[in-house]
C-alpha cells in the first residue's frame, strides 16, 4: 500500500496592494494547517510550484519566504531549497511544558472572566463527542479549538500572544498524537472535567486539570513520539 504524502494545501492569491503580505499570510496559514510532524509530511518546498499555485510572481513569494525564514517557520538553504522547519523532540517537550503553564493560568482566569458565551463554546466543543472513536477527524479539530477557547476565556491578551508563538508546533503534535494509545477517549474525558470546573468557578481545580491534561501530552510525546 502506497502512503500518500502530507503536503501544503494552497489557494490562489487574488490582487492586492501587497502581494508579499498576502503570500506571507497564505503560506503561514498553509503551514499551520499542515501536519508537519506526520511521517509522510513533505517538508521541502518548490518555489516555482508555489508561485504557480498562488498565481503570483516569484518576487513577492521570495520576500514572503524570507520573512518566514526570519521567524523560523521555514529555512532557506542556498542551492538546496526551502524547507518547513520541524522542532527537535527536546524543543517540542519544552514548548508543551510552557503551554501547560500558560493554559493552566488561562483556565484559572477563565473561572473569573468567562461569560455565558465562553461557557457555551466550551460545551459546544466537548458535549457532542461521546463516541470519539467514530468522530476522530471532527474531534481532532474540536480538540485544538477547545484549548484556544480556554485561552480566549481567560481574557489575558499577553498569554494569547505567547501561545500564538507555540501554536503551530503544539497543534501539529496534538493532531498527530490524538489517534494514538486511546488518547482521544482520555482527552474528551479530561475536557468534560475541565469545563465543569470552569463552569463552577473552581479556579484551583480548573488550573490543576488543565496542567495535568497538557502534561499527559508531554509524557506521551517523550515516551512514544520520534521526530526525525
Amino acid at each position: 500500500m502506497t502512503m500518500q504524502k502530507t503536503s501544503l494545501t494552497i489557494n490562489p492569491i487574488g490582487e492586492s496592494q501587497s502581494l508579499k503580505a498576502r503570500a506571507y499570510e497564505a503560506m503561514k496559514s498553509a503551514i499551520a494547517a499542515m501536519n508537519i510532524y506526520d511521517d509522510s509530511a513533505e517538508l521541502r518546498l518548490d518555489e516555482r510550484d508555489l508561485s504557480a499555485r498562488f498565481g503570483i510572481s516569484r518576487t513577492p513569494l521570495r520576500e514572503a519566504l524570507a520573512q518566514l525564514d526570519q521567524e523560523g517557520l521555514v529555512r532557506v538553504v542556498a542551492r538546496r531549497g526551502i524547507f518547513i522547519v520541524r522542532k527537535t523532540k527536546a524543543e517540542i517537550l519544552d514548548m508543551i511544558t510552557v503551554w501547560a503553564a500558560l493554559e493552566s493560568m488561562a483556565a484559572r482566569l477563565a473561572c473569573e472572566n468567562a461569560g455565558p458565551a465562553n461557557i457555551k463554546e466550551l460545551h459546544r466543543l466537548t458535549d457532542p463527542y461521546d463516541d470519539v472513536s467514530r468522530q476522530l477527524g471532527e474531534y481532532s479539530d474540536a480538540n485544538i479549538r477547545f484549548h484556544q477557547a480556554i485561552i480566549h476565556a481567560g481574557g489575558n491578551a499577553l498569554i494569547g500572544e505567547i501561545i500564538d508563538g507555540l501554536f503551530l508546533h503544539v497543534r501539529a503534535i496534538r493532531n498527530r498524537t490524538i489517534i494514538e494509545k486511546d488518547r482521544a477517549r482520555q482527552s474528551i474525558a479530561d475536557h468534560k472535567k475541565i469545563v465543569a470546573a470552569i463552569e463552577k468557578g473552581d479556579a484551583d481545580l480548573a488550573e490543576q486539570l488543565v496542567r495535568q491534561h497538557t502534561l499527559k501530552l508531554r509524557d506521551h510525546v517523550k515516551e512514544f513520539v520520534e521526530i526525525p
